[in-house]
């Protein structure tokens, strides 16, 4: 697989919502085809955020600033680039991570809207990627610290971003996390999603830290892209429902 794109179609008084696979070298074409075919607008997924930031003929300061866009926006013969995953994700927290101590794991499209949402939020923010000039590059762009050897003790906000986890591989093999040392005082907080918890929050949960699922953040940023699309209010619990179904 090369990643998605994940359009939304304009039928008169009727939206559609539907996956379409884009490889890397056909993307730009892709992109630019769907306004005729009567789409409104696009989500983009991995691998494809910063060439959809490329393409764009008009950048939201959000998405200019985070340099990944996961939505796009087709009016008067352009594409806008927005970003919705920062905002998607601060509304799945439980409460504001300003004043809090983060850990966020990654150094992708989406590690760049998370670090930069939990800097704007007055988070201090650290950041592990297991290729660490990629955390020293990002952090460089957007602020916080590269660090080496997290102790993931020291966190009351934990964030893998990474896609650990989606492939049915071991959390605690590859990332610097151990089950057995979180604690009731955090949250954790996984974008990997899938039908049941990922290893990583049910190790969380038995500690009886605060967890967030993939599936929330999903929700969240998708209802955010479909009010900009529509113009109108998302359903967030028919999102949730059909998500989860």
């Amino acid at each position: 697989m090369h990643g998605a794109a994940l359009a939304e179609l304009w039928l008169g008084e009727e939206w559609s919502y539907e996956a379409i696979e884009v490889a890397p070298d056909a993307f730009e074409a892709r992109v630019r085809a769907m306004p005729g075919e009567g789409f409104a607008g696009a989500n983009v997924t991995v691998p494809h955020k910063g060439a959809a930031l490329a393409l764009a003929d008009e950048l939201s300061e959000t998405a200019r600033e985070i340099s990944a866009a996961n939505t796009l926006v087709y009016a008067d013969g352009e594409v806008r680039a927005e970003n919705t995953d920062a905002e998607g994700f601060l509304r799945s927290l439980p409460g504001t991570p300003d004043g809090k101590r983060a850990l966020v794991l990654g150094a992708g499209g989406a590690a760049r809207a998370i670090v930069w949402a939990l800097l704007r939020e007055g988070a201090e923010v650290e950041v592990w990627n297991r290729t660490e000039l990629r955390s020293q590059n990002l952090c460089e762009e957007l602020g916080g610290e590269a660090v080496g050897a997290p102790d993931q003790s020291g966190y009351e906000l934990i964030v893998n971003t990474t896609a650990v986890g989606l492939g049915g591989e071991d959390p605690f093999a590859e990332l610097p996390l151990a089950a057995d040392a979180f604690a009731p005082d955090q949250t954790v907080v996984d974008m990997v999603y899938g039908g049941e918890p990922t290893a990583l929050l049910r190790a969380a949960d038995v500690a009886g830290a605060t967890t967030v699922d993939g599936i929330e953040i999903l929700v969240q940023q998708g209802a955010l892209s479909l009010e900009i699309w529509t113009g109108r209010p998302a359903p967030l619990e028919t999102m949730r429902t059909a998500v989860r179904g």
